[in-house]
């Protein structure tokens, strides 16, 4: 059982916290039963679980390389307020391609529990993949992956600069929308077409201009009552929702 905290392998779980540790490893954190069930469901390689010495380790990470640390140990490497005792280094997946008929692009989007809601709502949507802008909050973020719900392993995610995603999509014969406030028609009038790729953007900006230059569409969803706008994850929900009928 690892007890100090000077212990290397606390070190190295430490550095996890980092994007830039995360994107040199290769791998990323997390923590809770569910979220790990999850990984494990979907395949993803669980490098190795950490376990609170207290906390009972379920039958099916016999299976998966098993650390036992000391309760100090174990807050000192997660990242929530209540921790369940449980958590693991996994592996990064590398998304070759997305096949399906809707895409989620996402332009700048801060706020974690932002990105990681519509990940959720796409997985839920039926949405084929994701392809977040490299503006965008880092995707193995602790508290994306907590908002997501265990989503991230279940729909193809990956960040990209997303000029080059939209001239390669439209090669593909897909249709690009953009959420805007101004110049845009109302969502429901817009025919839906078989293959769309729906770019949704910043909390307080918006999608970029170059990015509308390059759309097909712009969309916008009416506002019946005195709020100015819509919280970007509510905004794109809806309009997933709308391009599935």
């Amino acid at each position: 059982m690892i007890t100090s905290l000077k212990n290397e392998k606390v070190k190295n779980w430490k550095k996890l916290h980092k994007r830039k540790t995360r994107m040199e490893n290769q791998t990323f954190l997390i923590e809770g039963f569910h979220l790990l069930e999850e990984a494990f469901n979907s395949c993803w390689i669980i490098k190795e679980v950490i376990i609170q010495h207290t906390v009972a380790l379920p039958d099916w990470c016999n299976r998966l390389p098993v650390v036992e640390v000391s309760e100090q140990v174990f807050r000192q490497i997660s990242r929530t307020e209540s921790p369940q005792g449980i958590a693991a280094v996994v592996a990064m997946k590398e998304v070759q391609k997305i096949e399906g008929n809707q895409i989620l692009l996402i332009d700048a989007v801060q706020d974690p529990g932002n990105l990681g809601t519509m990940i959720r709502t796409a997985d839920a949507c039926g949405f084929a993949g994701i392809i977040a802008g490299l503006d965008t909050v880092d995707i193995y973020n602790d508290k994306v992956i907590r908002a997501t719900q265990g989503s991230l392993f279940h729909i193809p995610v990956y960040q990209q600069e997303l000029k080059d995603e939209i001239i390669r999509l439209k090669k593909k014969k897909f249709q690009v929308w953009a959420t805007a406030l101004q110049g845009a028609e109302q969502f429901n009038f817009v025919p839906v077409p078989e293959k769309t790729a729906l770019i949704v953007g910043n909390e307080g900006a918006g999608v970029r201009e170059s990015l509308l230059a390059a759309a097909d569409k712009t969309v916008r969803i009416p506002i019946y009552g005195k709020a100015e706008s819509l919280n970007v994850s509510v905004a794109a929900g809806i309009l997933m929702y709308y391009l599935k009928q």
